[in-house]
């Protein structure tokens, strides 16, 4: 076995049983985009476990969103909801009867804020009630949707009463407006009004349903356990953690449903030959590693990435690191490329939570060494090319930089293996305005000054292209041309 394949080996098994872990710092001090969140629905035709499924399948995707965890179980034709703050293991913890949360369907979420306050009201999933306090209906969404205030302004004069701030409430109003036409004909209306990113899950009290918008920016898996028993996720992980067999993504523009009458799922295309255009950064940086997106394996496409940025900009060096969790793969892969020996030598402590209060910009920079602390005598003296996915506000890549030159290291080689952020998310990831994203305000090489090292090189747009296969994912982050429209109103209301 190669060195290249033990590491991937060991990289990959610390992803069996635990979450993703990412960003530990106070929300507005990251040096990386933030979590968007994650989604689970499963339906069968039998009751099921929903309580346990639901559980694997959400701590599957925690690193997707760490602020809140909520389930919906539909249950002898009533739906149940319970949401409350905190990780996945913790709120069902608060579950005292698993029985009461197994049914033939269940939908959950996992929530980092991306429009909408982070108050209790704006949890996931989102759900209504008929006129006798019953849930009707009851909907868990990732993404942002970019006319959610004009649309809500016109609910709102028909007199729809919203109760959150969540532009996933729009989605669940639009819905419940129009099923008296039947569901998927509800689904279809709604999707034909909605405008920006969105992968749903969603249930009646009889029937279970997911969609995905037409550019299918925000990713969403379908799998099944057995013939009656199917799974919707916004990564095949989730599918693995239950032991669900992937079978392929949700389409563009498509609705999956169940129907009374029929068994099976069903699926009905909104708009026909739609044209993906997933999120670039899922690869990059937001899915984890052992996922698999649109029949891309995540961890290759990282690896490949470093492989590609060694072509891009060559240099000498005595050894290549990479900035876990996600820069550790296109490590490997630049080491591959460039025969430089890859050393796992930034270490990671892997039991800080994301619960400090930090007061000063100081203190703010000085979590980066309860993150990340380096193995001296593996780096003094040495000339070291360190890969990270990205750069977002500067603050963190610098605290690193100033780590290892008071380590003792000779040279300094700065490798980001996504092009330079320039320009916000507004499709269903927390960035920082524009303002804050350095590479929007200074050039490479203003950017090497500050952030002190030898040499600075960013995977270029075109190279990034060509290592997904493909242009037509969307890049907006790194040339402000987007999908969608981004309406005149903000997200948030």
């Amino acid at each position: 076995m190669s060195i290249h394949q033990k590491y991937k080996e060991d990289y990959l098994d610390q992803f069996k049983d635990r979450p993703y872990e990412r960003n530990v710092m106070k929300k507005g001090s990251s040096d990386s985009p933030e979590e968007e969140c994650g989604i689970f629905g499963l339906y069968s035709e039998n009751e099921i476990d929903t309580f346990s499924l639901s559980q694997f399948g959400l701590f599957a995707l925690q690193h997707r969103g760490q602020e809140a965890c909520g389930i919906s179980v539909m249950k002898d034709g009533k739906i149940v909801n319970l949401k409350e703050e905190g990780l996945v293991l913790d709120f069902f913890k608060t579950i005292r009867e698993p029985s009461n949360f197994m049914g033939n369907s269940v939908i959950g979420h996992t929530r980092y804020t991306t429009a909408g306050d982070k108050k209790k009201y704006n949890f996931q999933p989102f759900y209504a009630k008929n006129e006798y306090d019953q849930i009707i209906l009851s909907i868990a969404h990732n993404g942002n949707l970019t006319n959610a205030q004009e649309l809500k302004t016109e609910l709102e004069a028909e007199g729809v009463v919203f109760r959150a701030t969540s532009d996933s409430e729009v989605i669940l109003r639009l819905i419940q407006k129009h099923l008296d036409l039947g569901l998927r004909a509800a689904i279809k209306t709604t999707m034909e009004k909605i405008e920006g990113a969105y992968s749903v899950v969603g249930m009646t009290r009889n029937k279970f349903f997911a969609f995905r918008d037409f550019n299918g920016i925000r990713p969403l898996v379908l799998g099944a356990i057995d013939e009656k028993t199917f799974v919707c996720a916004s990564e095949s992980v989730a599918l693995d953690a239950i032991g669900a067999q992937y079978v392929r993504d949700i389409l563009p523009g498509e609705i999956v449903y169940t129907s009374e009458n029929e068994s099976g799922l069903k699926s009905f295309m909104v708009k026909e030959n739609c044209i993906n255009k997933i999120c670039s950064f899922e690869y990059i940086y937001f899915a984890r590693p052992d996922s698999i997106l649109e029949n891309i394996n995540v961890h290759e496409i990282r690896e490949k990435s470093g492989e590609k940025i060694w072509e891009q900009a060559p240099v000498e060096a005595d050894i290549v690191i990479g900035v876990p969790d996600s820069g550790v793969p296109a490590a490997i892969g630049f080491s591959k490329a460039s025969g430089i020996p890859f050393r796992p030598v930034l270490i990671k402590n892997r039991y800080i939570g994301r619960s400090f209060i930090v007061p000063t910009q100081e203190m703010r920079e000085r979590i980066v060494n309860l993150k990340l602390n380096p193995i001296v005598s593996e780096i003094k003296g040495k000339r070291v090319v360190i890969i990270d996915d990205s750069v977002v506000r500067g603050t963190t890549a610098k605290r690193l930089v100033k780590i290892l030159r008071d380590c003792g290291v000779k040279e300094i080689h700065f490798r980001s293996v996504s092009p330079p952020i320039i320009a916000p998310c507004y499709l269903g990831i927390d960035t920082p305005s524009k303002d804050e994203l350095i590479s929007a305000n200074m050039t490479v090489d203003e950017l090497k000054d500050y952030l002190g090292v030898d040499s600075l090189e960013f995977l270029s747009v075109e190279n990034l292209k060509g290592i997904l296969g493909s242009p037509n994912h969307c890049f907006g982050c790194f040339t402000e041309i987007y999908p969608v429209k981004r309406g005149e109103e903000s997200v948030l209301f």
